[in-house]
This record gives C-alpha cells, sequence and structure tokens, in this order.
C-alpha cells in the first residue's frame, strides 16, 4: 500500500511538473505595465458588466436600467436607437463604480441602411449623476465627470474625419459645443471608422486614478486594438455612474451595446522589485530560476524517501517471511509450530 501511494503522489508530481510552466507563462502575460507599476490582476465586477441575455424572467436587470426608445432583443443586444429619426435612448447602472482603478471593455454596433447620410451618435457615460435625459447625445448637458462620444455625423467643417472618438471631461458648468462637434473641448480624441464593420467594434477604457486614462478601440480586425488616446495625470470623479444613451434627428442610425464587462484593476505594491525601472524584465530569469530549483529539489527529495520507504518496505517482508520459519525451529523441535509460526506472521 505504501508503494502504490508513493507512485500515486510522484505520478501527480510529475503531472503538476509538466503543465505548471504554461500556467506560470501565461498568467505573466496577463500583466500589463503601467509607466513603473503593474497591474498585477483584475477581478469582473458583476455590477457593472451586462451580457446576453441582458433581463431575468421578470423582464427586468438588478444591476442596470434603461429605458426611453432603448429596447432588449434576448439574443443580440440593447438597441438604444432604431434607424428612424428622432429616437432617445439609454442604459444605465444603477450602481456607482466604487474601485479606484479600473478597466471597462464596451462591444457596441453602429449601423444602418447604407447609401444615405446617418447620425447622430452615441456616447458611453462615466458621471456623477445618472439618467439625466438631454440633447448631448441623449444625455444632460453641463454633465461632470467623463463622457466619451462616438460621433458620426460633423456638423461643421474640420480639419479631421468622421466618425471620430472623443473624450470630454465635464466640470458640471461647461456646455457641450454642439456645433462644434466639441471642437477644442476634448481631453483627447481619434478617428476611427467603427460603423457599419466587418468585425466586433469595441472600445476598452483603462483609468487609473490620478495617473492616467487610456483608451483604445478595436475596429480594422479580431483582437487589434487601435490606440485611441491617452492622457496623463487625468483625476475623475469619484464613484460614477456607468451609463450610455444614443440620440437621433433628422438623420438616424442603429445604436447597440452588445456586452458591457468591467473589471477593478489591482495595481502591484509600488515598492515591488520588478516595478524599478528595468528590473522587471532582468530580474524575472532569476526568479524563475530559484524557484524551478527549489521545485526539482523537494521533488528529488520526495522520489529518495518513496525509494527509502520501498527498500525498507521489502528488507521488512524478507525478515518477516524468514525470521519466521526460525523462530518456529527455535522452539526446541516445534517443526510445527515454525509453521504455524509463519503462518501466523503472514496473516498479520
Amino acid at each position: 500500500m505504501i508503494i502504490s501511494r508513493c507512485k500515486q503522489l510522484l505520478s501527480l508530481s510529475l503531472f503538476a511538473l509538466s503543465v505548471l510552466p504554461g500556467s506560470t507563462y501565461a498568467a505573466s502575460e496577463d500583466k500589463t505595465k503601467i509607466g513603473n507599476s503593474t497591474i498585477d490582476r483584475t477581478v469582473q465586477l458583476r455590477t457593472h458588466s451586462l451580457f446576453a441575455p441582458y433581463i431575468d424572467q421578470d423582464l427586468q436587470n438588478r444591476w442596470w436600467d434603461f429605458g426611453a426608445d432603448a429596447y432588449v432583443n434576448t439574443n443580440k443586444h440593447v438597441r438604444l436607437t432604431r434607424d428612424v429619426p428622432s429616437q432617445m435612448g439609454w442604459l444605465w447602472s444603477r450602481l456607482p463604480i466604487t474601485a479606484s482603478n479600473f478597466v471597462i471593455e464596451v462591444e457596441f454596433k453602429v449601423s444602418g441602411e447604407p447609401g444615405h447620410l446617418f447620425g447622430d451618435g452615441m456616447a458611453i457615460w462615466l458621471t456623477k449623476e445618472r439618467v439625466q435625459p438631454g440633447p448631448v447625445f441623449g444625455n444632460q448637458d453641463n454633465f461632470e465627470g467623463l463622457a466619451i462620444f462616438l460621433d458620426t455625423y460633423a456638423n461643421s467643417r474640420h480639419s479631421y474625419a468622421f466618425p471620430r472618438v472623443m473624450g470630454m471631461i465635464g466640470d458640471g458648468k461647461t456646455s457641450y459645443d454642439v456645433g462644434n462637434d466639441g471642437d477644442g473641448q476634448e481631453v483627447g480624441a481619434c478617428s476611427a471608422n467603427f460603423r457599419q464593420t466587418n468585425v466586433a467594434t469595441k472600445l476598452k477604457i483603462t483609468y487609473v486614478k490620478n495617473q492616467f486614462l487610456d483608451v483604445k478601440i478595436q475596429y480594422r480586425a479580431w483582437d487589434e486594438w487601435t490606440d485611441c488616446f491617452r492622457q496623463e495625470k487625468v483625476s475623475l470623479i469619484t464613484a460614477p455612474y456607468l451609463g450610455f444613451s444614443a440620440l437621433t434627428g433628422s438623420l438616424s442610425d442603429n445604436h447597440d451595446i452588445i456586452a458591457v464587462t468591467t473589471y477593478s484593476a489591482v495595481l502591484s505594491a509600488a515598492s515591488a522589485q520588478r516595478d524599478k525601472g528595468g528590473s522587471f524584465f532582468s530580474r524575472r530569469p532569476t526568479d524563475e530560476k530559484g524557484s524551478w530549483m527549489g521545485l526539482f529539489f523537494k521533488l528529488f527529495l520526495f522520489v529518495g524517501v518513496c525509494a527509502g520507504a520501498y527498500y525498507g518496505y521489502e528488507e521488512y517482508k524478507r525478515r518477516n517471511m524468514y525470521g519466521a520459519g526460525n523462530f518456529g525451529g527455535r522452539g526446541g523441535g516445534f517443526g510445527g509450530g515454525g509453521g504455524y509460526g509463519g503462518m501466523y506472521d503472514k496473516r498479520f
């Protein structure tokens, strides 16, 4: 039984040894370097994530509200507006985001009938207030917080192309300049033809408190993220609500939210050696080598213990078998006793 147990443990150890390198590599590859620190891991926030079928059996969602012209197709999307003039719809989280650092990935779709003008666009909100319908892509003007506009129609002439992604930080007093498409009010922007694409269109917002705001977009190819804008030393409001809204005027489009995934980002400690400029890459091989040497030492030590147990067990059986016969012989002519003694010892 001892030998069988050792074999089982040895097999499990070898299996763990064979799969562990891949797991370690994958974990290290998931880390995101941010200046002199690292996003060590992310934890999904269920309260701010949304996936099909979007609603429960009571046609409600525990964490989200939607309204105005928005409706839910449980197999596809939450449609904020249809390709119909004068539509407005919204989708808002019921709770604020309390995480200091977070990553929000939004899969969306803007589409409509080909061959005609389209507009106006949609917006992603991280603001102090929620569900305040108004003229700015379906939400209130003079907002406080961050808005990222996905603008598909140019209201005036610009040196850049549309569709366009633009970020604006509102102070609660400044109006959005609709006539000039917010020109001069942006914290960052980029032109990206995210309408009528052949791949899933996604926007990724990464925010680290008082450090930076980074926005990337996927619209050219699957898993190809294009840098849109990055702003250093940004401070957003604490505990913002996450929302989406869209608006159509005389021009229209379908504006759909397909999925929302929000993560709380956990940063590595500032004192971590790997985060001290350049030592991250130079130190990893040494640490990994030390850990592997320790693992091999423990494995060999375990094999040695098993081998010792095996030989000890064999010696025990040998002595038990022959020692029992001699004990019977030493009984002074009790040959039968020797046989009996052997049988007795074999039973135990």
